[in-house]
């Protein structure tokens, strides 16, 4: 049940964010960096995390599911809002106000869903049974993207583009309630007893753990790389290299090949070595992907991304796992839960900034005619460039902080 919750909130989250968070904000007039901006909402979301620290109830099921039904609910009505009959500005703002608050709601809930269900996973095989997971995750992605994809070109080719929004709000009505069920039918094992530590109380104790705040400082990191250009990418894809949404599914599910061909590996790698050791090995595939990316131009554009979808699919394979279960690794098993919330809430924010500090970067390249101190560039070679110098940061702090130190 685990492993089918885990596949068809992928799917509503595919709906949501790139190209096709893109095509929406498109029909909406929004320009690519506010795009961009609105893309790392998702990383700002995070910081809502810190909220579940409150929450403190041996039995979290019901509350878990019914914040589920409310932020799938949400993200359903993000394709209903262009069909609204009002001034633009007032979609606009309705459209941030409904995905902020969809993202507050998923935050909220996230560690303690990941905390009861991961309760069911022996520790000693949680790189194995995350890869079956995400392998189960991809596969289902992949399908679903590109039929998703021909089915949205096919009605906006034809200018029927109202009936591609009202049958993406539907599948996301009817995946929601597939959803409910998968977690309905999860079994709950009783959560360790709560303490009465105030927010203060339990903050500060995860921030007291240095092994903790390693781990944080990694996730951070790759956040700001990830962050500085990934949210921008969406855009320029569509836009500046005309792609059509169809393509972009196909290459969407390259990148879900290469997860699918290397979560196996990547989970087997960790559980004899260490998600430390694994990560770092990613971060390295993931540094060579965004170089691809950075000279991607409409002359090359198919073949460069194409090959920075392949190449960040392998990373992404064991990338994601490690940030979490390297919590898991360090924390105990009470503490996870909070330390979980307060890893990713600080690397959220971060990430999130690090996005509105490079949005003027696109704004001011593209407003120049692509183009900056008399060079010929697109704004997303730029803010790549940016990326891979944090990517090479967060690759050596892996190996001497967490790596080295450990031996």
């Amino acid at each position: 049940m685990y492993i089918a919750e885990a596949a068809l909130e992928y799917l509503i989250s595919l709906l949501v964010s790139g190209s096709f968070l893109a095509i929406l904000t498109k029909q909406l007039g929004f320009s690519d960096s506010l795009t961009g901006i609105l893309s790392s909402v998702i990383s700002l979301g995070c910081l809502f995390q810190l909220i579940s620290v409150t929450l403190k109830r041996k039995r979290v099921k019901s509350i878990v599911i019914t914040l589920s039904i409310i932020n799938q609910l949400l993200f359903m009505l993000l394709y209903i809002i262009p069909l609204l009959e009002c001034n633009k500005q007032i979609k606009i703002a309705l459209f941030v106000v409904i995905i902020v608050l969809a993202y507050i709601i998923y935050n909220f809930a996230h560690p303690k869903k990941i905390n009861w269900m991961m309760s069911l996973v022996d520790d000693n095989k949680r790189g194995m049974f995350t890869a079956n997971k995400e392998i189960i995750s991809l596969i289902s992605g992949m399908v679903f993207s590109f039929i998703m994809g021909a089915v949205t070109d096919h009605f906006s080719n034809r200018g029927r583009t109202i009936t591609a929004l009202i049958i993406a709000a539907a599948v996301i009505f009817a995946i929601m309630l597939c959803h409910t069920i998968s977690m309905l039918l999860t079994v709950e094992k009783e959560l360790p007893s709560t303490t009465n530590k105030t927010f203060r109380e339990e903050f500060g104790t995860v921030f007291k753990d240095k092994k903790i705040i390693r781990v944080a400082l990694v996730s951070m990191l790759y956040y700001i790389s990830y962050y500085a250009s990934t949210p921008f990418y969406g855009a320029y894809k569509i836009g500046d290299l005309g792609f059509s949404l169809k393509l972009v599914s196909a290459l969407v599910i390259c990148t879900s090949i290469s997860r699918v061909l290397f979560s196996k590996f990547w989970g087997r790698y960790a559980d004899k070595k260490s998600f430390a050791i694994m990560i770092e090995k990613c971060l390295l595939v993931m540094l060579v992907s965004m170089v691809f990316m950075m000279f991607a131009v409409p002359s090359n554009g198919k073949v460069m991304v194409a090959i920075y979808c392949v190449l960040s699919g392998i990373a992404m394979g064991g990338t994601n796992s490690a940030l979490t279960n390297m919590v898991f690794d360090y924390a105990p098993y009470e503490k996870r839960s909070n330390c979980l919330a307060v890893c990713q809430a600080i690397s959220g924010v971060v990430g999130f900034l690090t996005t509105i500090c490079v949005s003027p970067i696109v704004s001011y390249i593209q407003k120049n005619g692509n183009s900056i101190w008399g060079f010929n560039v697109y704004a997303p070679q730029v803010v790549t460039a940016i990326s891979i110098c944090f990517m090479i940061i967060t690759i050596l702090y892996v190996r001497i902080v967490l790596i080295n130190k450990k031996r």
